[in-house]
């Protein structure tokens, strides 16, 4: 068993033990990766205010997110295709985060199925929902949902139109993957990914396959999922569907503090300012230069949470400063998952943990909830370079 020290040591495995073409979907941008790059290197801007000669015994990393207890303010963000990156992936990171004591977000675009994580999981998780143009099979989504006993339903907002992710379209994506000669050289070297895909029947879009209306099989998928984006989702769509919904509603894909207000004006119970990873809209700002004016322009009117660059406790300590009261890490634990499987999802939350546990002491800090600006040493102009 390797020595794991940190999340960039489950990404080295992760990539030596996953087929290519899925290793990139999760490493990867849209157009030029400008705004994916930034979402890591813009928090790597951000110092840490050291204090000494503090009391740091009874530490304290618990919280809660949309009134829901957790053992640290992080979520397992939604993630596509994570069944890809290995076998039944959906239920080992749902039961990893369920374990460690964090909720787990189910993509609309999962592997797994609501109701494949629903009977391999005991306590409710959260669902991620993607608007399409097929109202009736939308309707029947959240009905799933609602079923499964999801305790919140996250929308997603900034994916009206897929951004081009180059990677993607040079290695062909697709689930299952297209066998071209260099598809199946690269999985006859993926041994131990190959011999999990081969014990699961879960290999296609499980939330969709014969769910959607004219998808009984893969081979109308593709083009079912190209063509089904909703460009029309606006704020009133959203208020159909919170109404739909009737529960805890997370917006996901604020970048603007106008668009923040609009979602705290028709009651959402939080935010989550994302750029989704850097993979729609390159050229954006990262999420953690933008968070503070989008704490600022809400107020205590609405949870404020942030995603997209975040690897490590040192992150998420940094995002909670600046005014989150919840953190996503998306591709740190599916960096786990094609490591190790749901031991990887497990060894990445401890690693995020142990970060922010130890941080926050030399900090000076002995509960998440006092952590503010006072914490951090940001350069002259971080948050006002782009006007």
């Amino acid at each position: 068993m390797p020595v794991i020290t940190c999340i960039e040591d489950l990404k080295r495995l992760h990539k030596a033990r996953t087929p290519k073409m899925f290793y990139d979907y999760a490493e990867s941008g849209s157009w030029t990766e400008q705004t994916f790059r930034d979402n890591t290197t813009d928090f790597a801007e951000i110092r840490l205010r050291q204090k000494v000669a503090v009391d740091m015994t009874n530490r304290n990393t618990r919280s809660t997110m949309i009134g829901q207890d957790v053992a640290m303010p992080v979520a397992l963000a939604p993630v596509g295709l994570t069944g890809m990156q290995h076998a039944d992936g959906e239920i080992l990171a749902a039961r990893a985060a369920e374990r460690f004591g964090v909720p787990f977000t189910l993509s609309t675009m999962s592997i797994c199925s609501i109701e494949d994580v629903a009977a391999r999981t005991t306590k409710p998780f959260w669902f991620q929902l993607y608007v399409m143009k097929d109202e009736d099979f939308i309707r029947r989504l959240i009905e799933r949902a609602k079923a499964a006993n999801c305790s919140a339903l996250v929308l997603t907002l900034d994916l009206q139109i897929l951004g081009q992710r180059h990677k993607d379209l040079k290695n062909g994506l697709s689930a299952p993957p297209k066998l071209t000669p260099a598809t199946i050289a690269d999985l006859a070297t993926r041994w131990r990914w190959g011999l999990g895909m081969l014990g699961t029947p879960r290999r296609f879009f499980g939330n969709i396959v014969g769910h959607a209306k004219g998808v009984g099989d893969t081979s109308s998928l593709s083009s079912w999922t190209a063509e089904q984006f909703d460009p029309q989702l606006d704020w009133g769509k959203i208020a159909k569907i919170k109404e739909m919904w009737g529960g805890k509603l997370i917006l996901k894909g604020i970048l603007d503090a106008d668009d923040a207000r609009m979602a705290a004006d028709m009651g959402a119970d939080a935010i989550v300012v994302s750029n989704h990873g850097g993979r729609q809209l390159d050229g954006a700002l990262s999420s953690i230069r933008v968070l503070p004016s989008i704490v600022e322009a809400v107020g205590d009117r609405i949870e404020v949470h942030m995603d997209s660059g975040i690897r490590s406790g040192q992150d998420v300590l940094k995002a909670l400063a600046l005014g989150a009261r919840g953190t996503y890490i998306g591709r740190a634990f599916v960096h786990g998952l094609g490591a190790m499987g749901q031991a990887g999802v497990t060894r990445a939350l401890e690693v995020i943990h142990r970060e922010l546990d130890i941080t926050m002491a030399l900090c000076g800090e002995r509960d998440v909830h006092n952590l503010g600006r006072h914490n951090l040493l940001v350069p002259d102009g971080f948050f006002t370079k782009y006007t």
